[in-house]
């Protein structure tokens, strides 16, 4: 697998401190279960399939599980290196052919396309309200835009105190669609069971679904 699966957006390396972080992460091992993240699928799996973008995809299990069900998916992240990860194994279990992997930061892409759902899964943004906003700008009209974070309520059990900065509920990120343009369809914080190190544990997602007038 080379380069040419992935679509560079901007500058890399030290010239983006977070990417150069994500990168070392990644390169290390596998960093996630390889299943669709669970928000995701509870939300999605009812949509009409369209045209999707995967915000912050990883190693490809979210545009995978969508491209599977018929989704034409834009995987975008940060970390080429991940991307580099999820078109190598798109192509060795033989899926992914509705995949785009691009390369970029959410934060500075300018771009004229529309999508049918907007799909960010536990994406790590301390100007998260903001970031939200642009990610509704390209919510295509009666399309679904699918926000999912980890909830502040997981400090009281001990876990996330290294990205407190990133955590947040889903009435601060329905500020981002709060007005006539949109419905907010689900506004939640929503229990799962999870596996953390040794031990059993209950975490806390935050879940904004809000759906564009047509």
């Amino acid at each position: 697998m080379t380069d040419d699966h992935v679509t560079r957006e901007h500058a890399t390396g030290a010239d983006v401190p977070e990417q150069a972080s994500w990168d070392a992460r990644y390169a290390r091992a596998t960093v996630w279960s390889g299943a669709v993240n669970p928000q995701l699928e509870a939300e999605a799996a009812a949509l009409p399939p369209g045209r999707a973008l995967d915000v912050g995809c990883g190693e490809g299990a979210d545009a995978l599980w969508l491209a599977d069900r018929g989704w034409a998916v834009t995987a975008l992240d940060l970390s080429g290196v991940a991307l580099e990860r999820a078109a190598r194994h798109a192509s060795d279990a033989g899926r992914g052919d509705g995949v785009v992997w691009r390369q970029g930061d959410v934060r500075s892409l300018v771009t004229d396309e529309r999508w049918d759902l907007v799909s960010a899964q536990y994406f790590h943004a301390v100007d998260v309200v903001d970031v939200v906003r642009r990610l509704a700008g390209w919510v295509a009209p009666g399309g679904t835009l699918l926000v999912v974070g980890h909830h502040p309520a997981d400090l009281a059990v001990g876990l996330r105190q290294r990205i407190a900065d990133v955590l947040f509920t889903a009435e601060q990120v329905a500020t981002a669609v709060d007005d006539d343009g949109w419905t907010v369809e689900v506004r939640a914080a929503r229990e799962r069971p999870a596996r953390v190190g040794d031990a059993d544990v209950t975490v806390t997602d935050a879940v904004l679904r809000a759906r564009r007038h047509g």
